[in-house]
């Protein structure tokens, strides 16, 4: 059984299930692809309880609005009180007040449930932490407290250090999620979004742990770090691990799509022992072999999907981030480019997916450049 970890006054398993990236059937044309596998996705939901896994963590805008609704129906053959359900209110969405209201019935419905147990404002940076106190969210997460609809109320983070310490500051939270990974630590701060939750007290859930897959193949140089250190472990297993080892950490979300996939999880955290200093070092020089690849850092999160010109954003920087892995030539990577219908030239210059993009990346310029200058 996967290991668990004390939380208030009850237990989590230190694996949870992010329902982000769900095994999918038909692909559509739009990046947030809503043809969700029930079948395969609740063999995943089935195994990962049947191991002691007991967060699932969903979200108003996942698979185009599909997650919360699978998530919900998964879970319902087993008791409610034996799984914790995370969910999360977008506030970028909200146009007034009223609107979280609205939204968060929606939620309940959508899950088939009476409550939350873990409930965030989702994705807050500059913009959106505006716009939880144009619209005092945090009062609001509150009241749904009072009335028994959730039971934790923290918030998941993309913006920026200073940023975060005022939030930190604004409430007594239960809990934070922010994206950590070893590539992360240095690169968007992670390291020190950590050390300010952790000296605030407040327990850390992670996301992104392997970087939307990316950690789980990295760079060959990389590769062979790791194939030296530990030749019978994954390359996933070394970034669930890196982020294992800090004592402050809730919960690493992982949003497992196959079965090896959660097997290799859950064999890496069930007895887990945390890293050495060796480890931790062999760590931060694949972090260094990967920072010089010149990889784009997107995560394939899709939340800048809702492109007015249907522009395949992640799946156009998926190719160039293999090109520049060296895991494909500049012929097959041609190739890949060449087989995605809308492509970068079709990029108006809109800025909108810009504005949802929670690694800041500038997809208009490498849209009108970059990959312009690679691939067309």
């Amino acid at each position: 059984m996967v290991d668990r970890v004390k939380f208030k006054d009850t237990e989590v398993s230190r694996l949870g299930l992010g329902t982000m990236r769900l095994p999918v059937k038909t692909p559509l044309k739009r990046e947030a692809n809503p043809m969700i596998d029930y079948k395969e996705g609740q063999a995943l939901v089935d195994l990962a309880y049947q191991n002691g896994v007991n967060y699932f963590d969903t979200a108003y805008i996942y698979h185009a609005g599909k997650s919360e609704a699978f998530i919900g129906s998964a879970l319902k053959k087993y008791p409610r009180d034996s799984y914790f359900l995370a969910d999360k209110l977008p506030v970028w969405i909200c146009l007034k007040k009223s609107d979280m209201e609205k939204i968060f019935n929606k939620q309940l419905k959508r899950c088939g449930v009476d409550y939350f147990d873990f409930y965030l404002l989702h994705s807050l940076d500059d913009g959106n932490w505006e716009k939880v106190k144009k619209f005092d969210a945090i009062s609001f997460g509150e009241q749904k407290r009072k009335e028994g609809k959730i039971k934790y109320f923290g918030f998941s983070f993309h913006g920026s250090v200073d940023n975060l310490k005022e939030i930190v500051a604004a409430h007594d939270w239960d809990f934070a999620q922010i994206q950590m990974n070893y590539l992360d630590w240095k690169n968007q701060r992670a390291e020190e979004q950590y050390q300010i939750l952790t000296d605030a007290g407040i327990p850390v859930i992670i996301m992104e742990p392997v970087r939307g897959g990316k950690l789980a193949n990295p760079p060959k140089a990389a590769q062979e770090l790791f194939k030296n250190a530990k030749p019978d472990k994954s390359f996933a297993s070394w970034a669930i691990g890196f982020d294992a080892s800090f004592d402050n950490v809730l919960t690493i979300l992982s949003g497992m799509n196959a079965q090896e996939q959660m097997l290799d999880n859950l064999a890496t955290l069930t007895d887990f022992t945390p890293f050495n200093e060796q480890e931790f070092n062999i760590c931060k020089n694949a972090a260094s072999i990967m920072n010089k690849a010149d990889i784009i850092p997107c995560t394939g999160c899709d939340y800048c999907a809702d492109c007015p010109k249907e522009v395949k954003i992640s799946s156009i920087f998926a190719v160039y981030n293999k090109l520049k892995n060296g895991e494909l030539s500049n012929v097959d990577a041609q190739a890949e480019y060449d087989k995605i219908d809308v492509r970068a030239s079709s990029c108006i210059n809109c800025g909108k997916c810009k504005t949802h993009c929670p690694q800041g990346i500038d997809i208009p310029g490498w849209m009108n450049k970059g990959i312009p200058d690679l691939f067309e």
